[in-house]
């Protein structure tokens, strides 16, 4: 199984200045192809501590002259908050410098704090999504951009350097709410599950998206790509100081950046699902959903680690699993001891566990090959 290494680049609690931060998770990533990560990916994230990751692609292309064989991908470019010509580009030039290792993940946005420094209103990010994307994945297979929409408006632009390759079969999307899934798959994306809701819930709308695409597509889409945050311990005791400390940590560090416990939620158009939880914080408090986020997430020792990772993708029916060894203010050393862990333990089985091929596969069948545009 396609096995990825998320960096998300936080610097949580003031404890590093950010260069220290920075040098720490781009060490990581300089490992990852040596200790055998199949991709390497990092999340958009702008103005805070929670993610210094402002412009991903740019990240990437660093990461490809250093590299030869991982895959490059984001989870995810949030598309409401940049020019679609200027996404589609940054993609193609990757794409180019890296020889077709590009993967697109691309989502909506939920930071408040990120919209507002951009000067986006977040009740139009969903109109603002779907007609962006529609406009960048036409503009992938057609090497040109053009639309003409309610909100963007795009006179016909060739895109050059053209399309190395393909992106069908290597495009995810985030999606949380059922409004968002029916998009994707009319969008014919596969999709990214970051551990944010109940297994079997995140089982039922897998289900459900899987029949909507075969509905709208007449084919099965891409298995999804399953995103946990991962802490490993050679003891149990300190697996569980994993979890009480530092995915107890990144979780209350979500739900500050997120907002969460906003219920001015329902007041804007697009994120009701996330007004239903802030009234649920609202109603249990914010330390019950803490500890509720981060035992979604995925620690143990090594034996413990594999097995849970294979269930959440065997119930997922999932392609590729995408994991995080460095969050939660982590010092450096307990980050590159848990990295070490992983990459040692648990990545060699999870590799090993069959799903019938590489990011992009279609229940045991390949995505078709990429091929140069002409």
């Amino acid at each position: 199984m396609h096995t990825g290494l998320t960096l998300v680049f936080q610097n949580l609690d003031g404890k590093l200045t950010d260069e220290e931060a920075f040098r720490h998770e781009l060490d990581l990533a300089l490992r990852a192809e040596g200790v055998g990560f199949d991709s390497a990916w990092t999340p958009e994230h702008h103005f805070t501590a929670y993610g210094m990751t402002p412009d991903v692609p740019q990240f990437l292309s660093w990461l490809a002259a250093k590299t030869s064989t991982i895959k490059l991908g984001t989870m995810v470019s949030v598309l409401p908050w940049q020019d679609p010509v200027r996404v589609a580009e940054g993609f193609c030039l990757l794409d180019h410098l890296s020889e077709g290792r590009a993967v697109v993940g691309i989502g909506r946005g939920l930071g408040r704090v990120e919209f507002d420094g951009f000067r986006v209103e977040m009740g139009q990010s969903r109109k603002l999504f779907a007609e962006y994307a529609e406009a960048i994945l036409n503009g992938f297979e057609s090497g040109v951009m053009e639309y003409d929409g309610e909100l963007y408006k795009q006179p016909a632009m060739e895109l050059r350097p053209a399309p190395y390759a393909s992106f069908r079969g290597r495009t995810f999307a985030s999606a949380v709410s059922p409004q968002s899934i029916d998009l994707m798959a009319s969008l014919e994306v596969g999709l990214m599950v970051i551990a944010q809701k109940p297994w079997d819930k995140a089982e039922a709308e897998m289900k459900a998206y899987r029949n909507r695409y075969l509905e709208i597509n007449g084919e099965e889409p891409a298995k999804p790509v399953l995103c946990v945050f991962v802490g490993v311990g050679e003891t149990e005791a300190e697996a569980q100081q994993m979890r009480d400390v530092y995915l107890k940590r990144y979780a209350e560090s979500t739900v500050q950046h997120y907002e969460f416990d906003n219920v001015g939620f329902a007041k804007i158009e697009g994120y009701e699902y996330y007004a239903g939880l802030s009234r649920n914080i609202e109603k249990h408090g914010v330390e019950g959903f803490c500890d509720f986020l981060a035992d979604l997430q995925v620690w143990g020792t090594p034996d413990q680690v594999v097995s849970r990772i294979l269930d959440y993708v065997e119930r997922l029916d999932a392609g590729a699993v995408l994991v995080a060894p460095s969050f939660g203010g982590m010092a450096p050393e307990v980050a590159r001891r848990n990295f070490e862990l992983l990459a040692a333990e648990v990545l060699p089985r999870l590799q090993a566990h069959n799903v019938g091929g590489d990011i992009g596969v279609r229940h045991g069948v390949e995505t078709r090959e990429l091929h140069t545009l002409s």
